[in-house]
C-alpha cells in the first residue's frame, strides 16, 4: 500500500499542542538499496514541503521521520470543509463570479509552489479546504512525496509505475501526467477541471468527452461569458503546447476581459485569433481579410501588451497585471459548441440586446436566460427585489440604481460603477466586486458573506448592519466606510471596526 489513512493528534512538542495530521508512506519494496534511495528522496521532498509550507494557504510541515522502514509526515491540521463538501451540501454550483473569485485566491498559491519547482499533481475540489477561522482556501495533500517514493520502488522492483502508485485523480489529471510526464501546466489543467466541477457540480467522470479530441464536453452545462469560456478552454487544452503555461498567463487573460466587449461593439465583426475584421460578417465566422480600423489596431495592441507583460507579480489574494494604457477596447471571441469546435455563421443566433436597457428590458432578457450585461448602461434604474443572481455586470454603469432587497447572489460587479447605488438588504453572497466603485452606496443590511471586495472603493459606503462574514477586503477599505455595532466583520463577529 502506498499511503495509509492519515490520523490526527495533538503535537506535544509545540506550544499549545496544536492538532496535526500524520501521514504514513510505505514503499512498495523493502530491499536495502531501494529503501536507501527512497529514504534520500523522502528527505529531499520533505524539505521541499517544509519550504513551501511557509505560505499561509499551504499546511505547514511540522516534522518528518522514519520508523520500521516506513516514512511519516507530520503536517498542520486544517479545520474546515473541502470545496467538494461545499458543493454537495449546498446543492448549488458556483456562478461565473464565484469561480473567478476562486481563481483569484488559488492562482497566487499555484504560482508560489511552481516558483519552488514543485508540481502538486492532484489539484481537485477534495484537496481544497475552506479554512474555518478565516474562510481562506488551503491547498492540501501534495502528491510529490508519495509519487517520488513509490516511483523509486516501482522502477527497482520491475513493476510498472501505473500499477504501483497513484499519479493523480483520473479526470482531473491531464494526459501527460497519466503518462508519467507531469509539467507545471499539468496543474493548470487540473485547476481548469476543478473550475468546471464548481460551475456544474459534476465530477469529470459524469461529463461527456469528445471522442475525436479527448476534450471534456462541458459548455452546454454552464452559463458563462464567452471570454471566460475561452479562458477555461485554454486551461483545458489536451495539448500542453496550447495550454496556459503558468498562473501569470491566466491572470493576464482575465485582465483583458474589460476591454473585449467594447472592442467587439466598435467593430462589425472581429476574429480574435488574428485581429481581422470584415464588414457585415458574423464574428463567429473565420476571416482572412485584414482590417486597418483603429479598433482592430487597438485589439492588436492589447494582445501585444499581453505578451510583453512578462514581469507580472502575483501577490496573495488578487494582484493582476494592469493593462490600462490602451483605450477600453478588446477583441470578440469566436463562438464554439460544447466540444470546443468553432461555430458557423449560418446557424441561428439570438439577437443581442442594446447596450442601454430600461428596467423592463433588463428583466425580460434575464428571464430569457441572458446573464452577460458587461459594460451596459443601467444607471438610475429602479429594480427593487429583482432576481439577478449570477448575472455579469463587469464594467457596467449602475450608478444610482435601486436594487433594494434584490437577489444578487454570485453576481459579477468587477470594475462596475455602483456610485450611490441603493443596495440595502440585498443578497450579495459570493458577489465579485473587485475594483468596483461603491462610493456613497447604501449597503445597510446587505448580506456580503464571502463577497470579494478587494480594491473596491468603499468611501462613504454605508455598511451599517451588513454581514461581511468571510468577505475579502482590507482594514483600510473599511476605514473609509460607515459601520456600526450591527456590522458583522469578516471574522463573523459583530462590533465596531
Amino acid at each position: 500500500m502506498a499511503l495509509a489513512q492519515p490520523f490526527w493528534r495533538g503535537n506535544e512538542s509545540l506550544p499549545g499542542q496544536p492538532n496535526c495530521v500524520i501521514k504514513q508512506l510505505r514503499p512498495t519494496a523493502t530491499a536495502p538499496h531501494v529503501l536507501e534511495m527512497a529514504r534520500e528522496l523522502f528527505r529531499r521532498e520533505a524539505e521541499t514541503l517544509g519550504r513551501i509550507g511557509n505560505h499561509p494557504q499551504i499546511p505547514r510541515l511540522l516534522d518528518y521521520f522514519e520508523a520500521n522502514q516506513e516514512f511519516y509526515l507530520v503536517q498542520e491540521y486544517i479545520s474546515g470543509a473541502t470545496l467538494q463538501q461545499e458543493i454537495k451540501r449546498s446543492g448549488q454550483p458556483f456562478s461565473e463570479a464565484g469561480v473567478k473569485q476562486f481563481l483569484s485566491e488559488l492562482l497566487p498559491v499555484l504560482q508560489y509552489i511552481h516558483s519552488h519547482q514543485v508540481i502538486h499533481r492532484d489539484i481537485k475540489p477534495a484537496n481544497l479546504i475552506r479554512r474555518s477561522h478565516d474562510c481562506k482556501l488551503v491547498l492540501i495533500d501534495f502528491g510529490a512525496v508519495k509519487n517520488q517514493v513509490n516511483s523509486v520502488a516501482a522502477s527497482l522492483s520491475e513493476q510498472t509505475a501505473l500499477t504501483s502508485y497513484a499519479i493523480g485523480t483520473p479526470g482531473f489529471a491531464p494526459p501527460e501526467q497519466m503518462a508519467m510526464r507531469p509539467v507545471y501546466a499539468s496543474d493548470i489543467y487540473a485547476l481548469g477541471v476543478t473550475c468546471i466541477y464548481l460551475l456544474t457540480g459534476k465530477s469529470p467522470k459524469d461529463l461527456d468527452y469528445d471522442p475525436a479530441t479527448g476534450e471534456l464536453v462541458w459548455q452546454k452545462q454552464v452559463q458563462v461569458s464567452e471570454h471566460f469560456a475561452s479562458v477555461l478552454r485554454k486551461m483545458l487544452e489536451v495539448s500542453v503546447r496550447h495550454r496556459y503555461q503558468n498562473a501569470n498567463d491566466i491572470f493576464r487573460a482575465l485582465d483583458l476581459e474589460p476591454y473585449l466587449d467594447s472592442l467587439a461593439n466598435s467593430m462589425n465583426s472581429v476574429n480574435p485569433r488574428n485581429g481581422m475584421a470584415r464588414r457585415g460578417i458574423d464574428r463567429s465566422e473565420p476571416d482572412s481579410q485584414p482590417s486597418s480600423s483603429p479598433a482592430a489596431r487597438a485589439a492588436m495592441a492589447i494582445r501585444a501588451r499581453q505578451h510583453r507583460s512578462e514581469s507580472t507579480s502575483l501577490q496573495s489574494g488578487i494582484s493582476r497585471s494592469q493593462i490600462m494604457a490602451a483605450k477600453p477596447s478588446g477583441a470578440g471571441i469566436k463562438s464554439r459548441d460544447s466540444g470546443g469546435r468553432t461555430g458557423s455563421s449560418s446557424g441561428q443566433k439570438t439577437p443581442k440586446p442594446p447596450k442601454k436597457l430600461d428596467a423592463q428590458g433588463l428583466q425580460s432578457y434575464y428571464s430569457k436566460g441572458k446573464r452577460d450585461f458587461a459594460s451596459y448602461d443601467l444607471a438610475a434604474l429602479s429594480l427593487p427585489k429583482v432576481n439577478l443572481s449570477g448575472a455579469v455586470f463587469h464594467q457596467a454603469n449602475l450608478s444610482k440604481i435601486n436594487l433594494l432587497g434584490a437577489n444578487l447572489l454570485g453576481a459579477d460587479f468587477g470594475r462596475a460603477n455602483l456610485n450611490r447605488a441603493i443596495l440595502r438588504d440585498t443578497n450579495m453572497i459570493k458577489a465579485y466586486l473587485h475594483n468596483a466603485d461603491l462610493e456613497g452606496a447604501d449597503l445597510r443590511g446587505a448580506d456580503l458573506t464571502h463577497a470579494y471586495l478587494l480594491n473596491a472603493n468603499l468611501r462613504g459606503a454605508n455598511l451599517c448592519g451588513a454581514n461581511l462574514t468571510g468577505a475579502k477586503l482590507t482594514d483600510e477599505q473599511l476605514a473609509m466606510a460607515r459601520t456600526n455595532w450591527m456590522t458583522i466583520r469578516p471574522t463573523g463577529k459583530r462590533g465596531i471596526w
